[in-house]
């Protein structure tokens, strides 16, 4: 497994985004994983924190999850701020008028009623893209609503179509269709498409995400789909939803399972061939009313034997084969091993950088910090001058976590 790479590394590719400066106002979801993104691809990160977050003892003690061991939160130092106190807010500012791109997560209204909002941050950088995500987006009669990602795949239709059994509820996908496949991508492209952009025009803009928008756009085939009669609105009864006995998973006879996805006519008969079943009599590989009856015969051949039995017999013999893993085993699996498709940063295997450039690949640059570990770094960096930065701190504007210089500030 690849390790964060080294500074002579970085020095060699520093990343397709090098040079791309980004302000983060910490939020949840979406929004640290656009950051993540952009991060492992070169660009230089200051997350701001709440300054209350500075050295937090919680019920369970001082971070009950280490910084570290969040994999979201990598590749970026962080700036504890407090935003109520006008000298905090001056401070963001002044980083604002210096970036490319501001990422933020809260609820609509909430940056301009902190006076962060895109008018006074465009008027103060003209060339700033303005992320911005939320669950509803920036206007309509819910913009205000609070929620999380299972409320709002509900209210896109998506969550109505996961789900292997059509009379049973809905399947919970993790929170990966609305908050991170749906809007932490969707952010991404919005922002690097403004950049784009503005090479041609010189401005900046406003990218507003919707989380309902984003897991709706991620499904945008099904919903072609299901207005030509392609795909039926009764989950778990189509091709890829559970329904179809060629494209499903079963249960070995160790407890392990495995997925099969038999689609196309090639594969569909090297499948039937292999489970012994190619010399019987078969309904018409897309005969519908068949699948549920073709499933149950095909979990018994499948429950017959082990899950390594059905590994030697299937996998890599020209089969759309598979054995369902943990996400703990992914690492070290040969193919992951081969690509370096993991990469091991301060102890917490995690994926690495995807998609993978030639001439400048994306990296790591270390794990995550804790809030207001380098406060005084970023805003010396950023041109601040050292009794500004001591003003910053003595006003309770700026916080130091006492873990970066053995004080807190």
């Amino acid at each position: 497994m690849a390790q964060v790479e080294s500074t002579a590394g970085r020095a060699r590719h520093p990343g397709p985004l090098a040079g791309l400066k980004v302000v983060e106002i910490a939020s949840l979801g979406p929004g640290p994983f656009s950051a993540m993104l952009l991060s492992d691809m070169g660009a230089d990160i200051v997350r701001v924190d709440r300054a209350e977050a500075v050295d937090y003892a919680g019920p369970e003690g001082p971070l009950s999850i280490p910084p570290e061991g969040i994999p979201l939160y990598r590749g970026r130092r962080s700036l504890a701020v407090d935003l109520k106190h006008p000298d905090g807010v001056a401070a963001v500012m002044r980083l604002v008028t210096q970036a490319d791109v501001l990422l933020e997560g809260y609820r609509p209204g909430v940056m301009e009623k902190l006076g962060l909002g895109p008018t006074p941050c465009l008027a103060g950088n003209p060339r700033l893209i303005y992320g911005r995500v939320s669950g509803y987006g920036q206007d309509g009669p819910l913009a205000h609503s609070p929620g999380h990602d299972i409320n709002y795949i509900a209210l896109s239709g998506v969550l109505a179509m996961i789900g292997a059994d059509p009379d049973g509820a809905p399947v919970i996908p993790l929170s990966l269709a609305g908050d991170f496949g749906g809007a932490g991508m969707a952010l991404t492209v919005g922002v690097l498409s403004a950049l784009y952009e503005r090479e041609r025009s010189g401005q900046g803009q406003v990218v507003d995400c919707s989380m309902v928008e984003s897991a709706s756009y991620i499904a945008t085939l099904f919903y072609g789909m299901l207005h030509t009669g392609h795909h039926l609105p009764r989950r778990g009864s189509n091709m890829v939803d559970g329904g179809a006995h060629f494209y499903n998973v079963y249960p070995t006879s160790d407890g392990q399972w495995v997925a099969v996805a038999a689609v196309l006519p090639k594969f569909y008969a090297n499948f039937l061939n292999a489970l012994g079943l190619d010399k019987q009599p078969l309904p018409d590989q897309l005969d519908a009313a068949q699948w549920p009856a073709m499933k149950a015969r095909i979990t018994e051949i499948f429950r017959a034997q082990p899950l390594a039995y059905w590994n030697e017999r299937l996998l890599n013999a020209d089969q759309c084969y598979s054995p369902v893993i943990g996400p703990l085993e992914a690492s070290s699996q040969p193919q992951a091993r081969a690509r370096e498709s993991f990469v091991n940063v301060a102890g917490v295997d995690q994926p690495a950088p995807a998609p993978k450039l030639s001439r400048t690949p994306g990296w790591v640059k270390g794990p995550g910090q804790a809030p207001g570990m380098q406060s005084r770094e970023l805003l010396a960096d950023w041109g601040f001058g050292p009794d500004e930065i001591e003003r910053l701190h003595t006003a309770g504007a700026v916080r130091t976590s006492h873990h970066a210089h053995g004080i807190s500030s």
